[in-house]
């Protein structure tokens, strides 16, 4: 099978390292156009790329020039997918370029996320979603998905397979979110050493409104679920993995061995096909007292192209406070299956169904 070509935008960032890493050897797909901002372009991008993950930087990738974010230069080498990790603020007007020129895009960004026939997607979660790219085909030359906010992915996968089985009225999630969502530069080290940063501008604004189009229908529209969220989101010195606190009123009477159960039990598309990064449980379930830690369980998924990609959920308590309520706290790491990885599985659930 010959290898999709790929184009990642915003290579350079800590987001777009994740996906030159992740893509190294991957069985279907190929990069082959590496693009930043013009301060990098004609430049390799061993030299351009201020190299921040654990593991080296891949040796197929260190002379590959760096190209403009533009469609034309794209098309030259023959690019058929785009990943995009840009910055935000660029991020419309390149994306919808991108698609306007003919590009499938899978997107990190949140430029795209509530447009409303953009699926917003998980593929464990909401794969039918994908039946809005009917209606982006009728006014677009591409097509375009996006992948949720880092914080939004771990809550929409644990609460999936309750919503399935018990019906959710209400959500409330404490984050506790690591420094690498904020970017390589983005929090000063005196700020958050010995400290807390209790505020994330527009996070729990994100998170409450991605998760009801998440863990919502597609009837030709998206039709949003009926589940009253609130977050509050918080910045805390741990390098990777996102860890949550959720709180959450069921529709009918459960337990927490019954929500236990229906976690490990849940599997989605991805795993159905078997697709390359698809952990074989999307759900891990730990039953110790002190479990997820960020530092021992980020990393948790297989197989080894999966590792990082299982939300691991540990502490399933009953919560009196609340009409049958379920407490309980969650792990996901927040670059691997929060960005690059889930951008990842989509293209992958994309190319198994022929949509590109």
């Amino acid at each position: 099978m010959d290898k999709v070509k790929v184009g990642i935008l915003g290579s350079t960032g800590s987001v777009g390292q994740r996906y030159v890493n992740m893509l190294e050897s991957h069985p279907w797909f190929e990069i082959t156009v590496l693009s930043a901002s013009s301060a990098s372009v004609g430049k390799k991008y061993a030299e351009a790329a201020k190299w921040v993950l654990d593991s080296s930087m891949p040796e197929t990738v260190r002379d590959i020039v760096i190209q403009p974010a533009d469609p034309d230069a794209l098309k030259r080498e023959g690019v058929e997918l785009v990943f995009s990790a840009l910055p935000s603020e660029v991020a419309k007007i390149v994306e919808s370029q991108m698609v306007e020129a003919g590009f499938p895009v899978v997107a990190d960004t949140s430029a795209h996320r509530m447009d409303p026939d953009v699926p917003l997607l998980i593929p464990e979660v909401n794969s039918e979603h994908l039946a809005a790219l009917d209606e982006q085909r009728k006014k677009r030359k591409g097509i375009i998905v996006t992948g949720p906010n880092c914080t939004t992915i771990g809550l929409a996968m644990s609460l999936k397979p309750i919503q399935l089985k018990f019906g959710i009225r209400r959500v409330l999630v404490s984050t506790m979110q690591a420094l690498s969502g904020a970017g390589f530069f983005g929090v000063p080290s005196m700020a958050i050493l010995d400290n807390l940063i209790p505020y994330i501008k527009n996070e729990e604004e994100k998170v409450a409104q991605e998760l009801l189009k998440i863990l919502g229908e597609y009837q030709g529209g998206f039709k949003f679920a009926n589940i009253k969220v609130g977050a509050s989101c918080h910045r805390v010195c741990v390098l990777d993995g996102h860890t949550e606190a959720v709180f959450l009123e069921t529709v009918e009477e459960t337990t927490p061995e019954a929500v236990k159960e229906c976690m490990r039990e849940f599997k989605g598309e991805p795993q159905r096909l078997s697709l390359p990064s698809a952990p074989v449980r999307p759900i891990i379930v730990r039953e110790e007292a002190d479990r997820p830690q960020p530092r021992l369980d980020r990393m948790s998924g297989t197989p080894e192209r999966a590792r990082g990609m299982a939300t691991v959920v540990g502490r399933v308590r009953s919560e009196p406070a609340l009409d049958n309520g379920i407490k309980y706290v969650l792990l996901s790491h927040n670059t691997i299956r929060g960005a690059a990885g889930n951008a990842i599985l989509i293209a992958e659930l994309l190319k198994a169904k022929g949509l590109i």
